[in-house]
Formats: structure tokens, C-alpha cells, sequence
């Protein structure tokens, strides 16, 4: 029986997924206003709409820098006409929640990653 297998492999020779220097940058300017508000409320501590907001987010997708567990907290983005949280989060890395190392944006509920650059 044969196996085959297939994989990424980068400019820099890694193989799997792209390392996190690959992750693309977003201003946070060009970001969805609720985008904006979301990240103003990180930085002030809340409140947050919504009761998973802050809550521990386990990167098990890989696409973020790999990180001790804890490391990361998610946080709704609110999604207009949506009956639910929608897809929409921005995803913080850091031990202080308010001051975060860097803080991720992605509108596909974890499939792919941004940077949120001012």
C-alpha cells in the first residue's frame, strides 16, 4: 500500500503551514467598524457583548505563532443581521488582556489569520 501525502514547502524551506512571519498584516483603520469597536474594547478591559468574549482561545488550527497554552483570547466581532456570533474575531496574544503582544483579525471563523497592524 502506498501513501501519499502532500504539503506546503515555502521560500524559506519549511514544509506545512506558513510560519507565522508569513501571516499577512490589516490596518486596523481598514477593518469593519465593528472590527475597530472590538479591539477599543480589548484595550479598555470591556465591557464585552458577548459571555465567551475573553475567553481562552487553544490556536489548535496552527496558523497563529505557537504559543503556551493560555497565550490567546478570543473576542466577538459583531456581524450585522447575524442571529448568532457570526464568523467574525479577533484573536489577542499576551499576558496582560489589555495590552496585548499583537491581536489577529479573521472573518472566516479561523481559516486564515491577519495581523492587525495601527
Amino acid at each position: 500500500m502506498v501513501v501519499l501525502a502532500s504539503a506546503a514547502v515555502f521560500g524559506n524551506g519549511a514544509v506545512g503551514k506558513p510560519p507565522a512571519a508569513l501571516i499577512q498584516t490589516v490596518p486596523l483603520a481598514s477593518l469593519p467598524n465593528e472590527a475597530q469597536e472590538t479591539e477599543r474594547l480589548i484595550r479598555v478591559g470591556g465591557p464585552f457583548p458577548y459571555e465567551k468574549d475573553g475567553s481562552r482561545f487553544g490556536n489548535r488550527e496552527r496558523l497563529l505563532p505557537v504559543q503556551a497554552r493560555g497565550y490567546y483570547r478570543e473576542y466577538t466581532v459583531k456581524t450585522p443581521g447575524s442571529r448568532d456570533r457570526g464568523a467574525r474575531r479577533i484573536v489577542c496574544g499576551g499576558h496582560q488582556p489589555t495590552a496585548p503582544d499583537a491581536c489577529f483579525y479573521t472573518d472566516d471563523h479561523y481559516a486564515s489569520f491577519r495581523r492587525i497592524v495601527k
